[in-house]
């Protein structure tokens, strides 16, 4: 076997490794961002949902996305696994179901996998936002619809030789096509189920609630980091050791600028530097760099998530004043900077690094590729909310969407699992009282 596709190969499976790691980051990240009576229904969801995710896209999202079919989605090889396409591994071979992905010449699996463990990615971002309220069913049937049709569809615009990509949209990593939208399914859940119980009061001021394990979050942000690694680099598909190599340092270097103005800010508006915050910066520069990293220089990704950190601090604030319930910021790190990250290629990047592309604004490719991306994250985000909606609001109608109001005070640890994360604490019950919250402890459960 040629040696550039076993080394391809083995770069594709361990990168996809790395992303598939990521579910641990966003379950740490989300459970610790949230109350400790939460905590196993937030572990659940975020352990549950890579399950349904391979379920989703393997008996359709896959053949969605990368299917041969019109400009709007695939419709050949649908049910992959059933034997679309078994070509020996290399790069001309894959002339069957799956033309978008014949650039790359690792073997079917292997690139399955990989565009796998990004599906999954999108899902558990949903999970975060719409966390201490939901039901857990509701929840999966939402994360089986996103990964089985939404997110697909959306790919083979992207990524799949769809309408996007034939005008000449850029998305590397996937700003857009993971994290925005995530973000914007993640906007919709909030809409359709509303703020916690005791979040805002009467007079539309928001309380704090803080989450029960910072170092949690922070443990889960540096895996998350980790797996960024793997997002980034890996989306070559193949053992480029120039390209990885840039990107791994411009992915690093969005994440360290990010960190640090998000910090600043922090201390700016709020009055310290909240921990919280810098964890958000952090993974919003990540977030940022994903669409543009392959495309512009070190410097350039400096000062893209320098930017990023400043937005997701301004965004987290700013969602609270119109009352949008975000209890792990989900929609400030992944909807708003990954539409600044798509919008950045139209502004940073450099045509040494795009063949046949003309670079972006700041290096005198004038406004067309920003125009183009602009298009994208219009059609993306307009797309993915009014399916979202109408996905969230059939869930409601058929099955529910919202605890009872017993349960969400209690916890859904104990409403919808039975069980706790902490049987040996006391566990703490918030109540509304006069719009304002008031806390009564109880003997803990066993």
């Amino acid at each position: 076997m040629d040696p550039k596709v076993v080394a391809d190969t083995l770069w594709v499976l361990i990168t996809a490794m790395l992303v598939f790691f990521m579910n641990l980051g966003f379950a740490c990240v989300e459970t610790g961002f949230c109350r400790s009576k939460n905590a196993v229904n937030i572990l659940s969801k975020n352990f549950i949902v890579f399950a349904i995710s391979t379920i989703g896209f393997w008996i359709l999202g896959f053949g969605l996305m990368f299917g041969n079919g019109s400009s709007l989605w695939g419709a050949e090889g649908l049910w992959f696994l059933g034997g679309a396409d078994n070509s020996p591994a290399t790069a001309d071979a894959y002339k069957g179901a799956y033309a978008s992905l014949n650039w790359t010449g690792v073997p079917l699996l292997a690139k399955f996998f990989f565009q796998l463990v990004f599906a999954g990615t999108a899902a558990t971002i949903v999970s975060g936002a719409v966390a201490e309220r939901i039901k857990y069913f509701s929840f999966i049937v939402f994360s089986l619809v996103l990964t089985a049709v939404i997110y697909p569809v959306i790919g083979h615009w992207i990524w799949g030789g769809g309408w996007l990509a034939s005008k000449g949209f850029l998305d590397f990593a996937g700003s857009t096509q993971v994290h925005s939208i995530g973000g914007w399914a993640a906007l919709t859940g909030i809409l359709v189920l509303g703020p916690r119980i005791g979040k805002y009061n009467k007079d539309g001021s928001a309380n704090a609630i803080p989450g029960h394990n910072l170092a949690l979050g922070l443990i889960g942000c540096f895996v998350l980091w980790l797996g960024w690694f793997g997002f980034n680099p890996g989306s070559t598909m193949a053992a480029d050791v120039d390209a990885i190599s840039r990107i791994c340092i411009t992915t690093n270097t969005a994440a360290a600028f990010a960190m640090v103005t998000s910090t600043l800010t922090s201390v700016l508006l709020i009055g310290k530097p909240d921990l919280g915050m810098t964890i958000n910066g952090c993974l919003a520069g990540l977030v940022a760099i994903t669409a543009p990293c392959a495309f512009v220089s070190v410097g350039s990704s400096a000062i893209i998530g320098a930017i990023a950190g400043v937005l997701v601090v301004l965004a987290v604030i700013g969602f609270d004043k119109v009352k949008v319930d975000d209890p792990v910021g989900a929609t400030s790190v992944h909807l708003v900077n990954g539409i600044f990250g798509t919008l950045c290629v139209g502004l940073f990047a450099e045509s040494q690094w795009m063949p046949n592309k003309a670079s972006g604004l700041f290096f005198g490719g004038g406004w067309t590729q920003f125009s183009t991306q602009l298009l994208g994250v219009l059609a993306v985000g307009a797309t993915v909310f009014v399916v979202s909606l109408v996905a969230w609001l059939l869930i409601k109608a058929v099955m529910g969407l919202r605890v009872s109001v017993q349960e969400e005070i209690e916890g859904l640890d104990i409403g919808e699992h039975g069980n706790s994360a902490y049987p040996d604490f006391v566990v703490r019950k918030s109540l509304p009282m006069s719009g304002s919250m008031m806390t009564a402890a109880e003997p803990a459960r066993r």
